[in-house]
C-alpha cells in the first residue's frame, strides 16, 4: 500500500479533488433548483443529462486521447468542467443546466479515463489490486467530503459553486506536474449484447437496474431531501450517508462474494437494500432513521457493481473479460441515463411525491432480487473454489477502470491456478 501511495499520491490527490468538485456541484444543483422554483421532473432531466454525458464520453473520449494525447485531453476537459461550474448560478435556466450537465458528464468521463490510464501505468502486477482499491476509496472520500463543503456559503449565492470550480481547477496541478511518462492507451472492442446476455443474463439485467438505482442516489438525493423539507445541514448529512455506507460495506460484501454462491448473495443484498428503502418511505419522518436507511442503502447498492461484474466473469473466458466489461459498462450507463427521468415522474405531486425516491429504488432492487432468484433455478452455480475475485468497483467506473479490474482478476486467477498445480 505504501508503494502505491509513493508512486501515485499526486494522482490520487487530484482525483479526490475532482470528486469533491463533482459531488458538490451535483448536490448544489438539487438545492439551487428548488430555490429557483424548478419542478422535480425538470430537475430529473437536468440530473439525467450528466449520465447521458458520461455515456457519450465513454464512447468518444478514447478517440480524443488517441488523437491529441492524455495531457491535452485532461487539461482541456477539466478546464471546461471548471468553467461550467461557475456558469451554473449565472445561467439559472433549466435548458442551460441540462446543457451544462451534459458537458460536465462528458468531460468527467474523459478525465476519469485519462486519470485511470495513468494509474494503471503507475502500477504493476503485485500492487494493481491495492491501487484499484485505494483509487475507489479516494473517489468515495471525495464525494463524502463534498457534502460538508455545501455548508460553506449560501446555495442561493455564487460561493459554493466557486468552491466546486476551484477544487476542479486545483486538481490539475498535482496530476499534471507529477506525470512524466505518457501511458499507452488501448481499449478493447465491446462484445455484442446478444452474446453477452446469453453468457450472463443476470450480469446484464442487474447492471441495467443498478444504473438506475445509482443515478437516483448520485443525481436525485439532494432533490429528494429538498422536496422532503430537510434543511441544508440535514441535506449534507443525508447525501453523505449513501457514500459513507459504501465505504463501510464494500469490503465485507466483497469478502462474502468470494466465499458463497454469488446469485444468492446478490438476491440477499438486493432484498435487504429494498427493505431499507421501504423503511425510509415509512419512517422518513424521523431524520436519524432516514440516515440509517440511506447508509444501509448506499452501503448495499455500491458493492453490487463489483459483485455483478464478478458474477459475469464467472461465465466468461479470460480472453472475453475485457470486451465484456465495455458492454456491461454501456448497459449500466444506459440504466443510469434513464433512471432520473423515471424517478422525477415518480417524485412529482401527480404520482407519489418525495417518497417516490425510495419507492423507485425499492422496486428496482426487488426486481433484481427476483431475477437473481429466478436465474439460480436456470443454471447450476459455479463452484465457489472456481470463481474469480470480486473487484472493488463503484458505478462511477469508466472502461479503463473496469478493464483495469478485469486485468487484475485474470492475473489473480492465473496465479491461483499455478499455485494449485504446483501443490498437486
Amino acid at each position: 500500500m505504501f508503494q502505491v501511495l509513493s508512486n501515485a499520491w499526486a494522482l490520487l490527490m487530484g482525483v479526490g479533488l475532482l470528486m469533491l468538485g463533482n459531488g458538490l456541484q451535483g448536490t448544489l444543483l438539487g438545492v439551487r433548483g428548488s430555490l429557483e422554483g424548478f419542478s422535480t421532473f425538470t430537475m430529473s432531466i437536468v440530473m439525467s443529462a450528466y449520465f447521458v454525458g458520461l455515456l457519450l464520453g465513454s464512447y468518444f473520449a478514447p478517440g480524443m486521447i488517441r488523437r491529441v494525447g492524455h495531457v491535452r485531453v485532461f487539461a482541456a476537459l477539466a478546464s471546461l468542467i471548471s468553467a461550467v461550474m461557475i456558469l451554473y448560478p449565472a445561467l439559472a435556466n433549466p435548458v442551460a443546466w441540462v446543457f451544462g450537465r451534459l458537458v460536465v458528464g462528458f468531460c468527467f468521463s474523459g478525465v476519469y479515463v485519462t486519470a485511470e490510464s495513468w494509474l494503471n501505468d503507475a502500477t504493476d502486477n503485485e500492487n494493481r489490486g491495492k491501487a484499484l482499491s485505494l483509487y475507489m476509496i479516494v473517489m468515495t472520500l471525495g464525494l463524502v467530503a463534498a457534502q460538508g463543503f455545501i455548508l460553506i456559503g449560501d446555495p442561493g449565492d455564487y460561493l459554493p459553486f466557486v468552491i466546486a470550480s476551484i477544487a476542479v481547477s486545483i486538481s490539475f496541478a498535482p496530476i499534471l506536474l507529477s506525470i512524466s511518462p505518457v501511458p499507452a492507451f488501448e481499449t478493447s472492442k465491446r462484445m455484442e449484447m446478444r452474446e453477452l446476455f446469453k453468457l450472463s443474463p443476470l450480469g446484464c439485467v442487474g447492471l441495467f437496474l443498478l444504473g438506475g438505482i445509482f443515478s437516483a442516489q448520485f443525481g436525485m438525493a439532494s432533490v429528494y431531501a429538498t422536496s422532503a423539507g430537510l434543511d441544508i445541514q440535514q441535506i449534507s448529512m443525508f447525501t453523505a450517508s449513501f457514500y459513507v455506507g459504501a465505504l463501510f460495506l464494500q469490503f465485507p460484501i466483497g469478502w462474502l462474494s468470494d466465499r458463497m454462491e454469488r446469485r444468492r448473495l446478490i438476491m440477499f443484498v438486493a432484498l435487504i437494500g429494498g427493505g431499507a428503502c421501504m423503511a425510509a418511505m415509512m419512517l422518513g419522518g424521523n431524520f436519524y432513521l432516514l440516515l440509517a436507511s440511506s447508509f444501509l442503502t448506499g452501503g448495499l447498492v455500491n458493492p453490487l457493481y463489483g459483485l455483478l461484474l464478478a458474477h459475469a466473469n464467472d461465465y466468461l473466458e479470460h480472453d472475453d473479460m475485457a470486451s465484456a466489461a465495455g458492454s456491461l459498462l454501456f448497459i449500466n450507463g444506459l440504466g443510469a441515463s434513464l433512471g432520473p427521468v423515471v424517478i422525477g415522474w415518480m417524485m412529482s405531486d401527480a404520482a407519489f411525491g418525495p417518497s417516490g425516491f425510495f419507492l423507485f429504488m425499492a422496486i428496482l432492487l426487488g426486481l433484481m432480487a427476483f431475477y437473481a432468484a429466478y436465474r439460480a433455478t436456470q443454471r447450476a452455480a459455479v463452484p465457489v473454489e472456481e470463481t474469480g475475485i470480486t473487484p472493488v468497483m463503484t458505478p462511477t467506473a469508466t472502461p479503463v477502470a473496469v478493464e483495469f479490474a478485469q486485468e487484475y482478476a485474470i492475473e489473480y486467477d492465473l496465479e491461483e491456478q499455478e499455485t494449485a498445480e504446483g501443490n498437486a
